[in-house]
């Protein structure tokens, strides 16, 4: 049996009520989930109904198609013939099978299309399926009916059909994160139903569903924990990941992963904790000077102070030994999942730090002069993407801009508000790097990248550098965990991220028999 190239939709199995006269429009549970599924699934999607329909129903569909993107094809009371004619013109005929998902109240749209070689999903059936599976069974002695109690089931059986039918080489990537960050990924084209080019079919892990069953059927799981912790305590001693809380929905993830000793993980739940810790990703930084060659520039991390009071008497003494002049800009310890992860200041005099509204423990970190350039480096496996963009201004432009106010600190939000200009537009990679871009070594960055992906034992990550004016250091400022890299072009991005997730893949299953001899 072939993959699934296009699935209809049957307005039958997408509103709670069954009568097509009734006018209620309110959606089965499980509707709006699955139309989002497969807006950017790259599985071409329709929806249909017969001409009985409700007004209110019909409408309520047409609009839903408008919005997803979605075809409409409405099935004549005496044949499906014309419909299935239809759909093949307007999506091809390629190898595979068409899929139509009914209720199980509408069994008067079974024959036909099963003798037309179609895929039938049939919603909450409660009979003899066996019987129906008699009548219905290919040359080959598969069926070609299927039954879910959940709509949300159906991106599972469309996955493992895609798979069977590319055989061995295809591999399914579970994922989860939350619904905003998925869509921005998805509307790229990063989550097919289908297989790319490389083999990788995406399948949306669903709380709704057993999670247990669900690692079955897929060989890595790709997550973004951070979208999941309710708190982090950096105050305790303990180590990192006993000081977070996520979800419920999270630790079940968690547990279940344990047990599936060969599910890829990408990437494992402890190898992210320093990403959420900025002193912990400070001293890693410290490390960079192993990098360094005599004659060349350097890079490096930040100088940086932790702080658990802003009134401790000391503070401009240990300010001055951690060569940490004013002006300073003040960041949460905790890097992110919590609101006030990125709740920042810069303090321009010593006297602010007394009740600085940044939350403690805090990170107090070098400002480094950089004339107004951030440069975005994105790490998808072995490869390094990069964007240029407007910063901060250096200190002096700071310090005019807070002089208004009194020299008070600047606070702000790193996520929604900055003291910058426009974004610049400048983007490149490894293989068509800028030949007039004399701002940055390339190279050196690139070995920094090579060399935090060694210690952080991370797959994708992002991290920011800016060049401070006069030494030319290159300081790493950030670093982040499965970033969006949405600077970067998609037709670049989105293969490079496939491959990176392949190779992490291919890379745990050749470690799988060492681990079990």
């Amino acid at each position: 049996m072939g993959g699934v190239k296009g699935i209809l939709l049957n307005s039958s199995a997408l509103f709670a009520s069954d009568d097509d006269e009734n006018e209620d429009t309110t959606l089965r549970p499980g509707a709006d989930y699955l139309l989002r599924k497969l807006r950017y699934s790259k599985v071409p999607t329709g929806l249909s109904y017969g001409q009985c329909l409700s007004a209110p129903k019909a409408n309520l569909l047409q609009e839903l198609a408008s919005i997803y993107s979605y075809n409409c094809f409405i099935l004549s009371s005496s044949s499906e013939d014309n419909v299935m004619s239809e759909v093949t013109q307007l999506w091809g005929d390629d190898e595979g099978s068409f899929m139509h998902v009914i209720s199980s109240c509408r069994e008067d749209l079974v024959h036909n299309m099963v003798i037309s070689g179609w895929l039938i999903i049939m919603l909450g059936y409660t009979g003899q399926k066996s019987t129906i599976d008699a009548k219905y069974v290919s040359a080959s002695g598969i069926s070609s009916i299927f039954s879910i109690n959940k709509l949300e089931e159906l991106p599972i059986i469309i996955c493992n059909l895609n798979k069977k039918a590319r055989g061995k080489e295809s591999m399914t990537v579970g994922y989860v994160m939350k619904c905003s960050r998925e869509e921005d990924f998805a509307k790229r084209g990063a989550f097919p139903l289908c297989p790319t080019d490389n083999g990788l079919i995406f399948l949306p892990l669903n709380y709704e569903l057993p999670i247990s069953s669900q690692l079955q059927q897929v060989n890595a799981v790709l997550h973004k924990a951070t979208d999941e912790i309710v708190a982090v305590e950096m105050g305790s001693s303990a180590e990192l990941a006993n000081k977070i809380t996520f979800t419920r929905n999270m630790q079940e993830l968690q547990r279940y992963i344990e047990c599936q000793s060969d599910c890829c993980v990408i990437d494992p739940f402890s190898n992210i904790y320093p990403v959420l810790d900025r002193l912990k990703i400070q001293q890693i930084l410290l490390g960079l000077e192993t990098l360094n060659i005599k004659g060349r520039c350097k890079i490096r991390g930040a100088h940086f102070l932790k702080v658990d009071s802003f009134n401790n008497p000391n503070l401009e003494q240990r300010l001055v030994e951690a060569k940490l002049p004013l002006p300073n800009i003040v960041k949460p310890q905790v890097a992110c999942g919590v609101a006030d992860a990125h709740s920042m200041a810069i303090v321009f005099k010593v006297d602010n730090y007394k009740d600085l509204d940044v939350p403690l423990p805090a990170v107090v970190q070098e400002y480094v002069d950089h004339s107004s350039l951030l440069y975005k480096f994105y790490a998808l496996g072995g490869k390094i993407f990069y964007a240029v963009k407007k910063s901060t201004p250096n200190a002096d432009a700071l310090m005019k801009l807070s002089q208004e106010k009194g020299l008070k600190p600047l606070l702000f939000d790193s996520l929604k508000s900055l003291p910058i200009a426009k974004s610049h537009s400048q983007t490149g990679c490894q293989e068509h790097l800028k030949a007039n871009d004399q701002h940055i070594d390339l190279g050196l960055v690139t070995d920094a990248a090579d060399w935090l992906r060694r210690m952080l034992g991370l797959t994708i990550f992002g991290f920011d550098v800016v060049i401070q004016e006069g030494t030319g250091d290159h300081v790493i400022v950030d670093v982040n965990y499965l970033p969006s890299f949405k600077e970067v072009p998609d037709d670049i991005a989105i293969p490079a991220f496939w491959e990176a997730l392949k190779e992490k893949i291919d890379s745990e299953k050749s470690k799988q028999p060492a681990k079990a001899s």
